[in-house]
């Protein structure tokens, strides 16, 4: 387990090949996000694709941007994100999904698909 200055803490589950993204690029990850008891609140599976954000911007919490600029292509890594990395103001989720309540801690495993713009094609 790493634990990072900020508090955040993963687990490599599969370190990947590629290349890391450098920050600003977009990245494509798939993600499962659960609150600590191990119930999902949100996946990208569910939707069928991949989540596609520019990594270091401020476009998803700050757990995960920290957790997916040390990852490489092709990795997935369990992130432990503590609370004020997450949701400050907790997040309302769907019908039948927890709550996330305001900087409570989350769980998000995490797997580095690709960057565009970064292929070796």
């Amino acid at each position: 387990m790493v634990t990072t200055e900020s508090g955040l803490q993963y687990k490599d589950i599969k370190v990947g090949g590629g290349p890391s993204p450098p920050v600003g690029f977009q990245v494509a990850a798939n993600y499962v996000a659960m609150v600590p008891s191990g119930q999902i609140f949100d996946s990208s599976l569910d939707k069928g694709q991949p989540y596609i954000f520019r990594v270091g911007s401020g476009q998803v919490i700050k757990g995960l941007d920290e957790g997916i600029l040390t990852m490489k292509v092709g990795g997935k890594r369990r992130l432990y994100i503590p609370g004020p990395l997450a949701f400050p103001k907790g997040l309302t989720s769907a019908p039948g999904r927890p709550r996330v309540a305001p900087n409570s801690p989350v769980v998000f495993d995490v797997s580095l698909e690709y960057i565009p713009g970064l292929e070796d094609e």
